[in-house]
């Protein structure tokens, strides 16, 4: 990141095509949110606050009043604290979770932890499993995520400053002062269900640099800062937004299976598509090109905050889309097949995280906040040539049904995404027709108007 996390509430909507996403508050009352993740399986977001605190949200947008874990013994400056967490895929067995954060020294330990008897409390007992000594205290990085292959990858910044001073990213000799700076720039990959000598993991046999010590978690170099990374819960793919310096910020896109030869993302050699210092550098066609960049600068845009490929069902617009933002203006951007942005209205204050929810619907955090990521352009319902509409959609206690040419109508359904028929009520032909829906759950509906000739017309409509 390039600027200290400054954080206020966001709220807004916008136009993408035919149609209009929003962001609506689901929870409140959070200090310093930088990460959002669920286990599997588990309709619960677990919040990462950087001062320390692991916090629960719950399904129906309440935040349990006690954390889920409390982490002493951190330091916060700049973008330092903790800053990662991921479930192990067989959570709801073994109940293990690792966390990514830097201590008072500033260096980066990633540990691992366990649940309590009680699902809403963790152990407070952890064990560590790395340390990585930190030169700076910007470019920690800080995501963990499991791959689709049941590794743990963790991305780490070039060490910080400005400009990788050091060349670490690009740097594949062990300082025998600081033997561990040697992972920073890189994206690492460790088998946390095995051992490999006094190691609390196992190495990856496929790990391109697997039998050379010192080097051995190494998967992939290159990188400058990569604020958040994720994985395509449906097909491996892996994606890794990495902040660029002051000409380029770079999305890159590796396909499953995940290669095993050692990638470059590019950095220090490259920022984006530009080049930036390729002194003993390999040429740019033996990196990895990003998949798409943006021009740092432009309309104020400076540092990305990476996303999720959309896997949900709720919203078919956003299909085959990725989505992140950027921190400065706070935009929503959408990635096309081709990786084409999209992007869209700037917001107040700044985007620090996007979450996933069992169900793959996405979510983002303002710091003090969580929102849902919704599609609006669902709000009109339209029967034989738009003669009935149906609004506000979001909706909280009432809906409206406009009958703009006098149809006879007859009955209006609302039915959960089960099909259960949760609210019915007759209408009569007049102009408009309010339904009071406040018995209703938050979520997401299916209303169902029908005219006395049994004509019908179905659409989808939020309560909030």
């Amino acid at each position: 990141m390039k600027k200290h996390l400054l954080f206020v509430i966001i709220l807004f909507t916008f136009s993408l095509s035919a149609q209009t996403v929003a962001v609506q508050t689901f929870a409140t009352g959070l200090s310093n949110a930088v990460a959002l993740v669920h286990p599997p399986a588990d309709s619960r977001l677990f919040v990462v606050q950087k001062g320390g605190l692991i916090r629960i949200v719950n399904s129906n947008g309440t935040i349990n009043a006690t954390p889920f874990l409390t982490v002493t013994g951190l330091s916060t400056e700049s973008e330092q604290g903790l800053l990662g967490l991921a479930f192990h895929p067989n959570y709801a067995t073994n109940g293990f979770f690792y966390i990514n954060y830097t201590n008072t020294a500033g260096d980066t330990i990633i540990a691992r932890y366990s649940v309590s008897a009680n699902p809403d409390i963790a152990n407070t007992t952890a064990t560590i499993l790395m340390t990585v000594d930190q030169p700076f205290n910007n470019h920690n990085g800080g995501s963990l995520a499991f791959g689709r292959d049941g590794f743990l990858y963790i991305g780490l910044g070039d060490g910080g400053s400005g400009g990788d001073p050091q060349g670490y990213s690009q740097n594949m000799t062990i300082d025998p002062n600081f033997p561990s700076r040697v992972m920073l720039g890189k994206m690492l990959r460790i088998d946390v269900d095995t051992t490999f000598g006094s190691l609390n993991y196992g190495i990856p046999s496929t790990n391109p640099y697997a039998t050379t010590a010192g080097l051995r978690e190494i998967w992939a170099i290159g990188l400058r800062n990569p604020w958040k990374y994720s994985f395509n819960r449906l097909n491996g793919d892996l994606w890794i937004a990495d902040v660029g310096q002051s000409t380029r910020e770079e999305i890159n896109k590796t396909t499953f299976p995940l290669p095993n030869i050692g990638l470059n993302y590019g950095w220090r050699c490259y920022e984006g598509t530009s080049v930036f210092s390729t002194s003993g550098c390999p040429t740019f066609a033996n990196t990895v090109a990003p998949f798409t960049d943006y021009v740092y600068g432009s309309n104020g845009r400076c540092s990305i905050t990476g996303g999720y490929f959309y896997t949900g069902t709720l919203y078919p617009n956003l299909a085959n889309k990725y989505i992140f933002a950027d921190y400065c203006t706070a935009e929503i951007g959408l990635v096309d097949a081709s990786g084409v942005i999209t992007w869209n209205v700037n917001l107040p204050g700044v985007i620090t995280s996007f979450g996933e929810d069992v169900n793959g619907e996405l979510y983002i955090t303002n710091g003090t906040s969580v929102s849902k990521l919704v599609d609006t352009s669902l709000s009109t319902l339209s029967l034989n040539e738009s003669q009935v509409t149906i609004f506000p959609n979001p909706a909280t206690n009432e809906l409206y049904i406009k009958n703009n040419n006098n149809l006879a109508l007859q009955n209006i359904s609302i039915a959960d995404l089960t099909g259960k028929v949760v609210f019915n009520q007759d209408i009569q032909n007049i102009d408009s027709n309010a339904v009071n829906i406040t018995s209703l759950a938050k979520g997401m509906y299916l209303v169902t108007v029908e005219t006395q000739s049994g004509l019908t017309a179905t659409s989808k409509i939020i309560k909030q």
